[in-house]
This record gives structure tokens, sequence and C-alpha cells, in this order.
């Protein structure tokens, strides 16, 4: 187990955290970040669970691991960690590490707005960092809808029909009133049963599978929304449980991505037109879909998220030698 203090900077988007590892972490190999990525897992998941299980983190921890980009393009690489494993995108985390990015001096800032490139697992981000206010919109990689009125069977709701659409990563989509639900009422539990039932039943009757690499082709998590999906100057509200039943505390910007992709892809929304997304907290991101592309054989489009995203403190964790609990646990 590594002794070394590991210092990180620590963040919140819409009250989702971004714990920014800064120093201390072993370096990660590999030829491309999806090969960091497979490094990680194999090799350093014992430090994944010392930063974001308890004590030091909780169950619905968020972590961001820099690493050495391989993009031409990119000014910065990283890894997305969580209470299960490492995803591939999330947007939450990118808002925040576009402002950090310009604070550290590792991009030089320019007014009005400076762009900054991140590299992630599904591909190269654009960010554009607003300097005098910090907001924070970004550029995603092609989204597309990979299925339409999938119906799955659950075990305590029966047939559920589920959009499955990708945003750098991919989530089933369920309107909550099939469960007697109110994304913006219903006790937080009862969500989380609801979508893991959706997310279990998807991951066991539906093969994913997307064109660019085999480690992107997977659930990543569950949306319920209110169904309001229609264009509307209103904000329309879901809650995202992913990984392992973790739930986002922000719109969540891959899934705000997705969704846009839905809608798009169903004409409930024109190309630039601005729909607000709300979380369980209340916080707010803007998406908008950008241009129309590919992606294997999916009709895609971009899509452009926008937040902010603000810093909460910086932290020194270390492990004294024979603290067998403090290596990292979690409570079911």
């Amino acid at each position: 187990m590594k002794t070394n203090p590991i210092q990180t900077t620590e963040m919140h988007t819409g009250g989702e955290p971004v714990r920014i590892i800064e120093n201390g972490y072993p370096d990660i190999q590999g030829q491309t970040i999806l090969d960091k990525r497979r490094y990680a897992r194999k090799n350093l998941d014992h430090l994944r669970k010392f930063l974001m299980f308890e004590p030091r983190g909780h169950f619905d921890m968020y972590g961001v691991i820099p690493v050495t980009p391989d993009h031409p393009d990119a000014h910065i690489a990283v890894l997305f960690i969580h209470n299960e494993g490492y995803s591939t995108m999330c947007g939450h985390a990118v808002i925040a590490l576009g402002r950090y990015a310009i604070d550290k001096g590792l991009v030089k800032a320019v007014e009005p707005e400076t762009q900054v490139n991140i590299q992630c697992p599904c591909g190269l981000v654009k960010v554009f960092v607003e300097i005098a206010t910090g907001r924070v919109r970004f550029e995603s990689v092609p989204a597309f809808v990979f299925a339409r009125q999938k119906l799955v069977s659950t075990t305590n709701y029966g047939p559920v029909e589920v959009d499955i659409a990708y945003g750098g990563a991919f989530y089933a989509f369920v309107s909550a009133d099939q469960f007697g639900l109110d994304v913006r009422q219903s006790k937080t539990n009862d969500l989380i049963d609801a979508a893991e039932q959706i997310s279990e039943a998807v991951k066991s009757q539906i093969t994913i599978t997307h064109p660019d690499d085999s480690d992107l082709g997977y659930l990543y998590g569950t949306i319920l929304t209110d169904g309001n999906d229609e264009f509307s100057e209103q904000p329309t509200a879901n809650v995202c449980v992913f990984a392992d039943a973790q739930v986002d505390r922000s719109p969540t910007g891959s899934g705000v991505t997705a969704r846009i992709a839905i809608q798009y892809k169903k004409g409930q929304i024109k190309k630039g037109q601005d729909r607000l997304f709300e979380s369980v907290t209340g916080a707010q991101f803007s998406a908008k879909a950008v241009t129309e592309t590919t992606c294997g054989p999916h009709k895609a489009v971009t899509v452009e998220v926008s937040g902010i995203a603000h810093y909460t403190g910086t932290s020194s964790f270390v492990y004294e030698e024979g603290d067998d609990i403090g290596a990292g646990f979690l409570l079911s």
C-alpha cells in the first residue's frame, strides 16, 4: 500500500464532487488513454478505493487522475474514477477541469474566453472557459441514439420501455412516471431502486457496442427524467444513477449530451436550441445540439453543454501502515 501523501484540489459542479489528483500518484503506463485506463484498473485500483471510499471519500465520491495525453491536440488528459471503476466521460468533471486548467496555468488565459482541449477516454473534448466569470462550456464527442423504445423486463415493474443513447458514455433513459415516481419529489432511494432495476435489465438483455472501441461499449447508468422532452424554455429535470448505484448531484454532462441526442433524433429540438436541465440539487446545465456528424453507422450530433464549478479546498491524504480499515471501505 502506498504511504506517500497524495495531494488533491477539491471542487464541485452542481454539488457533484470533483477530486483532482495533483501529486503522489504513481505513473500510469500505456501508449493510449484507453491503455492507461486498463493499466490503472488492473494495477492501481487500490488507490482508487483509497481516494474514493471512506474514510477519505464516500459512496458518491468522484475523482480525476491527470495522465500524459497521446492526442496531438490535447492540452491535458484525464482518467475518471468513482465507486465502481473508471468512466469514459464525465461532463461535470470536464467543466471543473476547464476552470482548473486556467487557474493553475496549465493553459494560458486569453480574454474573453480560452479554449482547453481535454483528452478523455471517449475522445477529445473541446472546453471553453469564460475568463471573467469562470463559466465553462464544452463540445462533446459525437453523441448518438443507440436504441429507441426497447422493452426490457424488470423484477418489480414488468416490461419497461427505454431509450439508450451515447454522450461519451451509454445511458438508458426512462420517464420516472412509468414507475409512479417524480424526479423532483420522490425519495432518492426510490429513484435509485427503479434506475438500478433498469440498468440490470439492460445489461442482461441488450448488447451495447461502440464503433470506435470495445472498451466504450457498456451501459454506464440509467437516467430517470420528468418526461418533458419537447422543446421548452422551462428546465427539464433528470436524475442519473450510474456505476454502483451512485447518484449524480449535477444534471450529468454526458447524460445531458445523450439526452439532447435523443431529443434531436426525435425532432423535439432543433439545432442550436438551448435547453435547461435540472438536477436533484436544483443545479442547472444548458445544452444544445451543435453539429450533425456520424459515429460509425450511427447518425450523430455534437452537443454543447455549459455550467459552472466551484472550489471547496485542498487535501493531502496519507496511509498509516497497518491501518486496514483506512485502506478504504464502503457501507452498503
